[in-house]
């Protein structure tokens, strides 16, 4: 299903983690700092934990690169993890007399249900991978399918739209220069002012304070991220086969992402209590374009592109592991206890926003890809002129 191919390895407090991205064509200009630029807004957000203060993560690349530009190869990336240190002797892939057992699954995570799977009364070996920390290789892999949208006239951002009860506007229904202008105040926001990663100043001073009340009671709070992308030409995915379908692998991808928990497209849940009149968006034609005056499907129908920005929103819940932990069992002596806390972010959905962005971007990098081919950049840029060519006409 698609051309690019991504595997991720690596453990939460192993040496490094690790991807490796396949099918990625010759000539991408792929850019060190901002590879490490993305893996900084991964990090950002107020909530966090004290492990951000730890990790300064930097890129390397092992291999697939040559003088900046993809030699399209199979490009390994690789992200040391400098917590690492503290926890060699517990991680040491041969010996491990230090072994740290996590006997007291955390309710919300994947302890429980991964150690019943594979018959363990230690949930470390589940949590280590499980960890959200493996995201750090996918914005890696983001940030280089970025640079091959970016050479192809796409662009793609997130936002926060949700914090708890607090809510924010959807860039549903903005042009592409608002869009872009959108893109600006997030980032700002997220770098120098609330942390939130938000574009509307007052929905973010609230937003922050929602956080700040959620740390106090010893809680945490979840919210909505959305991620738009615009400059894609119309037609990718597939309307044919259900696996093809983009909105599908679009969905697919966020809800992959941890914690996600829905996912909506365009209009989203809000479709199904609007009649119809009010959900579909007409279609014109002027100067020479198809063109839509709403965009309540988000950019996609029939599981295609159609030309307007592609508008994503994913749920993130409240992190699981709690200041003030939930009741829990003990796998060895099935004894009640608090659960184990290993450490705890109260919010994490300004980070979320950058991890799903960086999973669509994958994705509509693939798609595209699936339609022009090429085993270049200039035969992909080859190949996308003279698809916009053959639109204009017609």
């Amino acid at each position: 299903m698609g051309r690019l191919r991504l595997r991720t390895a690596g453990e939460s407090h192993g040496p490094a983690v690790c991807a490796i991205l396949d099918g990625m064509p010759h000539g991408v200009r792929v850019d060190k700092q901002a590879i490490d630029a993305d893996l900084r807004r991964r990090q950002q957000g107020y909530g966090r934990s004290g492990r951000m203060q730890i990790e300064h993560d930097e890129v390397e690349v092992l291999a697939g690169l040559r003088d900046g530009r993809t030699l399209g190869t199979p490009l390994a990336l690789v992200v040391r993890n400098r917590d690492h240190s503290a926890w060699s002797a517990s991680m040491d892939p041969f010996h491990a007399p230090e072994a740290r057992p996590l006997t007291r699954p955390r309710p919300g995570h994947a302890d429980l249900a991964g150690a019943l799977k594979l018959g363990l009364h230690d949930a470390r070996d589940v949590l280590e991978r499980s960890s959200a920390r493996s995201t750090v290789a996918r914005v890696a892999a983001g940030a280089v399918a970025r640079a091959l949208l970016r050479a192809c006239g796409v662009e793609v951002m997130s936002h926060v739209v949700r914090i708890g009860p607090v809510t924010a506007p959807s860039a549903l229904g903005l042009r592409p220069e608002e869009i872009a202008a959108l893109r600006i105040r997030a980032e700002e926001d997220a770098e120098c002012g609330s942390g939130m990663r938000c574009a509307d100043p007052r929905a973010a001073a609230a937003m922050r304070a929602a956080v700040m009340e959620a740390q106090q009671q010893g809680d945490s709070i979840g919210g909505v991220v959305e991620v738009v992308a615009w400059g894609l030409p119309p037609g990718l995915g597939r309307h044919d086969e259900w696996d093809g379908r983009l909105d599908g692998r679009l969905a697919q991808a966020a809800m992959s992402v941890q914690a996600i928990k829905a996912v909506e497209i365009g209009l989203g849940l809000e479709s199904a209590s609007r009649p119809g009149s009010a959900v579909h968006d007409p279609i014109l034609y002027q100067q020479g374009r198809f063109l839509r005056p709403s965009n309540n499907a988000g950019g996609i129908e029939g599981g295609l592109s159609n030309g307007e920005p592609i508008i994503i929103r994913a749920a993130m819940k409240p992190i699981p592991t709690l200041a003030r932990p939930l009741a829990s069992v003990d796998l060895v002596t099935k004894e009640p206890f608090p659960a184990q806390k290993e450490r705890t972010d109260s919010c994490a959905v300004p980070a979320a926003a950058v991890v799903v962005e960086a999973a669509a971007a994958w994705v509509l990098c693939d798609a595209l890809l699936d339609k022009t081919g090429g085993d270049t950049l200039n035969e992909v840029l080859a190949a996308l002129a003279r698809y916009w060519d053959g639109l204009r006409r017609f």
